[in-house]
């Protein structure tokens, strides 16, 4: 087992840091994977967290002020967890496929659930409005071209598909307060943290990969790891605010 050490930060994203997201290359490969490995770790707050802050819920509030809202853009656990972090493999050609799963986004309570989702890049991804009130969702990347769409309350599911690997920041233009993110992926070596900051990437290849951890307000960090056959390489982050 390869045990690296705390990773620091040493990319740091400018701006939202959509810009910095993996170019695809060669198609990737989908096979099962013999004698894989797992990568896991934590990602964790350096220093003391800012408090969340409360979102002005000014519009809808018989659906969307049900209960109070605090920002998603930072929540850190107890023991300094940083949930919502995004974990994946920088850059990997073959390994195992993905999962075949359509993914959803819900627009529920007014807010983007799961607030930070996942989709592989040229497939659908189903954008549901639970609420059965007007909303309007806005994507904001760079490589995929801007969606600016309504979704009536009789409009339940709209169906859309992102070709380029990036992440896309996720709008409501009826809700000011509600944001959330896209990450489009071309390979199955992802995951967000849990509310303890914890992750795991499991039957992946033995051999030597570059790590990346991206948050949305504390921006990326990168670190080399080696996995082994049958063997759970430990890999730790710390991120500092700005």
């Amino acid at each position: 087992m390869k045990r690296s050490t705390v990773g620091r930060v040493f990319a740091v994203v400018a701006g939202l840091g959509l810009a910095a997201w993996a170019i695809p290359s060669a198609a990737y490969e989908g096979a099962p994977v013999a004698g894989g490995g797992t990568i896991s770790g934590v990602v964790k707050y350096k220093g003391t967290p800012p408090a969340r802050t409360p979102l002005d819920v000014n519009k809808d509030k018989e659906v969307c002020a049900v209960q109070p809202k605090l920002s998603e853009d930072l929540i850190v656990g107890a023991d300094g967890g940083i949930q919502y972090a995004v974990v994946s493999i920088k850059s990997i050609a073959k390994g195992k496929a993905f999962d075949t799963t359509k993914p959803v986004l819900d627009q529920k309570g007014c807010d983007y659930v799961p607030h930070v989702q996942f989709v592989e890049a040229g497939k659908d991804l189903d954008i549901v409005n639970s609420d059965g009130i007007l909303h309007n969702i806005h994507t904001y990347g760079q490589k995929n071209p801007p969606l600016n769409r309504a979704q009536p309350k009789f409009k339940k599911t709209i169906t859309e598909k992102f070709d380029q690997p990036e992440v896309v920041k996720l709008t409501c233009d009826v809700h000011g307060w509600m944001t959330g993110w896209l990450v489009v992926e071309d390979h199955p070596y992802y995951t967000s943290t849990d509310e303890k900051g914890a992750f795991k990437l499991t039957d992946v290849p033995p051999g030597d990969y570059e790590l990346r951890v991206w948050h949305e307000k504390l921006g990326e960090a990168t670190q080399k790891v080696t996995v082994q056959a049958g063997q759970e390489a430990k890999v730790n982050f710390e991120l500092a605010g700005k």
